[in-house]
């Protein structure tokens, strides 16, 4: 099938944008870049743009991507945290500095690559192999076209042969991952003094003063997003196909109208394979010269009609029953019939397998005939591939039909709904970023488009899926607004009394502890347990981190932390003094645990190379970002990266 891929039109285009491309680059882009307004920029790489619209469609992707992967268990407020929206802008700065470097390096990738990549994607496979009918519905699902798609195919996997070639170049030595395997089974055997916020609650009082102020710093922590109410339809075979009826005369004539032929056909191969059988039966000898000339499976002909080995459940159900009923180098004195023809088989030999079952291995000469149901003995699948068949009918006959109509009659979609006997859906709260099943991206935009949100309009029929296609219309529009101090005061109080009982906790706990170090105590501390970066046994990580900072040499200690600084809850938040009294060293581990965690650590030295590499390649290519929200913080993915980052200096002796 992929055939038709590789003489369709779109290559050939793909072919003359290659050739054309260099022109563009070398002669469009400066004038190009000289009309972007960059005043309203969120970043730029080598001194280009990046809009808020390639932001919003790239936030819109991960979102999509998110919730493909997770399915239920998306929880779209992943993405709505200041670092997982500069995660996005930071991704987008280095794919289009990686898009620089590759134009520079003038890397190039062949069709035969892009094709040969394009046709092993699973989400294009079925039955083992590519499909064009796959591939045309992914493409309609994301709104693109085939020289589009391509070409963004084309720029990633150019960029994925910088990134690649770091990634393999990354290997780390076996005493190193010695060594971390050593730290990360240390173990430290500590008591505990915490200093829970909660006892220090009754010492708070909040202001409203106080309120309001937080209030008037963090107004974008209290913004409701742009939301719309909206009514959609949508035009699939299975939703035409809901209404239709099914008679006996409607299913009697699809029968003859489906299988006529198709009977004569099974007689005529009936007949063909008895006389072969009976040739055969003369003549046993035969049967390699026979199935050779006349078998329609061409993959067991070429050996004689000789089949792989196979077990039960490997064959389809009459064809195992006759073969395990034969004995070896007996011929089945009748046609074996199946969905795809007669079989005349022969049992060649039984064994046994590793599994202690028996295996088989058996010749056989098919003669191909179509498969013929008659109706009294399969109603409920004939009835099931009728209506599949008139779904399908009335969807092609009905697609152009609710494309004109939407378009035509824009004020409402009643005139589709009672020409087409369709059921008008609802949503309500959604928001540029969030989609339901059938309202994807490309449905999304074109609600929140100008003519949408403001006339009231329906969209135009966006194809989502292969023979799907979406119109919606706006109801309501909530544009984006921030919750009034009344409505989020109490929250914000909440907030401000955790982080005060937390800095009252740490002010005693630091105290405390300046005192321990004077005058060492156990008083008041837990009784004795041992921790390591594998077993925590509870202790925050905060604590875990300052307990084994400590050089083992320099034991025993008093060290402290401040726990559950997020303050979101109250649980488990205030400081913690830990006594490090001994270091011990770790149990042995299971060998294939050890390779398990020595391949961990290769890969987290494979990403440590690549976020250096792209940390330069960003530095290459003069990447900016403009808006302070959007900024990371170079520590924090530095920390991201590191191979080592839960792994801090702790020498043992």
């Amino acid at each position: 099938m992929f055939d038709f891929v590789r003489t369709h039109r779109n290559w050939m285009m793909l072919f003359i944008l290659v050739l054309i491309l260099p022109s563009f680059v070398f002669f469009g882009i400066q004038g190009y870049n000289s009309y972007v307004d960059k005043d309203g920029a969120l970043a730029t790489v080598d001194g280009a743009p990046i809009t808020q619209q390639e932001y919003d469609a790239a936030l819109r992707d991960r979102v999509e991507r998110l919730r493909q992967g997770l399915g239920a268990n998306f929880d779209p407020k992943l993405l709505e945290t200041p670092e997982a929206r500069a995660a996005v802008l930071d991704q987008l700065v280095l794919d289009r500095a990686l898009a620089n470097e590759a134009t520079k390096s003038n890397v190039v990738i062949t069709v035969d690559r892009l094709r040969e990549y394009i046709s092993n994607v699973p989400a294009f496979q079925q039955d083992g192999k590519f499909s064009y009918e796959l591939y045309k519905a992914f493409l309609a699902s994301r709104g693109q076209s085939e020289a589009s798609f391509e070409q963004s195919l084309r720029n990633d996997l150019r960029k994925q042969t910088f990134v690649q070639a770091v990634v393999e170049s990354a290997i780390t030595p076996k005493q190193v991952i010695d060594r971390i395997e050593r730290i990360l089974l240390e173990q430290r055997e500590v008591r505990e003094l915490r200093f829970p916020a909660e006892q220090f609650a009754s010492k708070v009082s909040i202001t409203d003063a106080q309120v309001a102020e937080y209030y008037q710093a963090n107004r974008t922590q209290f913004e409701i997003p742009e939301s719309v109410r909206v009514e959609y339809l949508v035009l699939s075979p299975e939703t035409v196909g809901r209404s239709i009826d099914v008679s006996d005369e409607a299913l009697a004539k699809f029968v003859q109208e489906t299988y006529g032929d198709k009977a004569k056909q099974r007689v005529d191969g009936r007949e063909k394979a008895l006389k072969l059988l009976a040739e055969i039966s003369a003549n046993p000898t035969r049967f390699p010269e026979l199935a050779r000339a006349h078998s329609a499976d061409s993959g067991s002909a070429a050996n004689g009609g000789q089949l792989p080995p196979f077990g039960r459940g490997e064959m389809v159900k009459p064809f195992e029953a006759a073969a395990f009923a034969l004995s070896p180098g007996q011929i089945a004195p009748k046609l074996v019939e199946t969905e795809f023809g007669f079989h005349i088989l022969r049992l060649d030999s039984r064994s046994v397998g590793t599994d202690k079952e028996p295996r088989l291995v058996a010749s056989h000469i098919l003669i191909a005939a179509p498969n013929v149901r008659d109706l009294a003995g399969n109603r409920a699948e004939i009835e099931s591939e009728y209506r599949n068949h008139q779904a399908q009918k009335r969807y092609t006959e009905a697609a152009d039909q609710f494309t004109n109509l939407v378009y035509e009659q824009a004020d409402s979609l009643q005139p589709a709904v009672q020409k087409l006997n369709l059921k008008l859906l609802s949503a309500d709260n959604l928001t540029r970023r969030g989609s339901l099943p059938h309202l994807g991206p490309r449905v999304v935009e074109a609600i929140f488009a100008e003519d949408s949100l403001r006339n009231r309009r329906n969209t135009q029929a966006i194809e989502v899926a292969s023979n799907t296609l979406v119109s919606a219309r706006v109801l309501e529009h909530r544009p984006a607004s921030v919750q009034p101090l009344e409505k989020v005061a109490s929250e914000i109080r909440q907030l401000l009394e955790r982080r005060e009982a937390v800095r009252l906790a740490r002010e005693a706990g630091e105290q405390r502890l300046a005192e321990l170090r004077k005058e060492p105590s156990d008083a008041g501390f837990s009784a004795p347990k041992v921790v390591s970066r594998r077993q925590p046994q509870d202790m925050p990580p905060d604590a875990l981190t300052e307990v084994l900072r400590i050089p083992a040499d320099k034991l025993p200690q008093f060290v402290g932390a401040e726990v559950g600084t997020d303050f979101r809850s109250a649980s488990g938040a205030g400081y913690v003094i830990v006594r490090v009294t001994a270091s011990k060293p770790g149990e042995p581990i299971p060998p294939a645990q050890r390779d398990a965690q020595a391949r961990a650590i290769n890969q987290q030295a494979a990403a440590a190379a690549e976020y250096t590499y792209a940390e330069g390649l960003k530095a290459r290519h003069n990447v900016k970002i403009l808006r302070a929200d959007l900024q990371r913080k170079t520590e924090e993915r530095a920390a991201a990266k590191s191979p080592t980052a839960d792994v801090k200096s702790s020498p043992s002796k």
